[in-house]
């Protein structure tokens, strides 16, 4: 396997960020970063085009504004934080001057790896890069991508019950399982096109229960046994009877089958997770 960012994808209210705590700590314990909503992919998917280049308006003020709204999280974030701003202001000057060329994609790639500095061990968490896959493909093109997924009856209700302030939250069972069809039908459609030693799909419920820890340390070649000990399941009502409709239960039944005879996902929803109550938990 060559060595990439990691990149944790997920559904909201599927443990993403619970994960992508623990994955911060390993990293920055072996000197590199995991940002936790770090989201620069994504910001620069959004204001960093053809267009841009062409006007020479690198819109840095945007993106470090995007960025701080809901300020990224993580061991060792603002160090990361500094870079990024170096770099996108160092850019934009490039941009304004014509010096940087009219391939939006090369300059992001720049940016990012400018960000990431010269550890080995980076990566990041945001739900809605399930949303442009393809766009992280040609950006990071040796990207390892993790894939958390949890039963959709258990993440629609999640869903449901949270009292965050989102303002994308459904408001019924019918729309929060639409959400999590529409999201997690992105990953399978875009997964065959990534190498098989790039890609790793974890269940929230094995997860939790520390099934899958040897599986992770193998993928991202990091000790992650003491980060991820914290997270501690706890009995819920079974799910295997739930009435799902049938576009979600067939994209449920898909990741089954992508998992295997051997790394099944567990439907039965015998156990639940506990996660640990932070800020900006999605």
């Amino acid at each position: 396997m060559s060595a990439g960012p990691v990149i944790l994808l997920g559904g909201q209210r599927c443990g993403t960020t619970a994960l992508a705590y623990a994955l911060s700590q390993a990293f920055h314990g072996a000197g590199g970063h995991f940002t936790v909503n770090g989201k620069l992919p994504y910001l620069l998917h959004r204001w960093l085009g053809k267009d841009d280049l062409a006007h020479r308006h690198l819109r840095a003020d945007e993106i470090l504004h995007a960025l701080d709204r809901r300020a990224p999280d993580g061991s060792g974030v603002a160090v990361w934080r500094e870079r990024v701003e170096r770099s996108l202001r160092r850019a934009a000057v490039e941009v304004a001057e014509g010096a940087a060329g009219d391939d939006p994609t090369a300059l992001a790639r720049r940016i990012l790896a400018e960000s990431a500095g010269d550890t080995p061990h980076w990566g990041d968490k945001y739900n809605e890069y399930l949303l442009h896959l393809p766009y992280l493909d040609e950006v990071l093109p040796e990207a390892r991508y993790i894939m958390l997924v949890r039963h959709p009856e258990e993440a629609a209700r999640s869903m449901l019950k949270w009292t965050g302030d989102r303002p994308w939250l459904p408001e019924t069972r019918e729309s929060a399982l639409a959400k999590w069809t529409s999201w997690n039908g992105r990953w399978l459609d875009f997964a065959p096109s990534v190498p098989a030693e790039r890609r790793l799909v974890i269940e929230y419920h094995a997860l939790c229960r520390g099934e899958e820890t040897e599986r992770l340390e193998r993928f991202t070649r990091l000790p992650l046994g003491p980060f991820l000990g914290s997270l501690r399941p706890r009995s819920a009502a079974a799910l295997h009877t739930v009435d799902l409709p049938p576009r979600t239960a067939e994209t449920w039944s898909r990741f089954i089958r992508e998992a295997g005879p051997e790394q099944a996902v567990r439907i039965d929803g015998e156990a639940a997770c506990r996660i640990p109550t932070t800020t900006n938990t999605r």
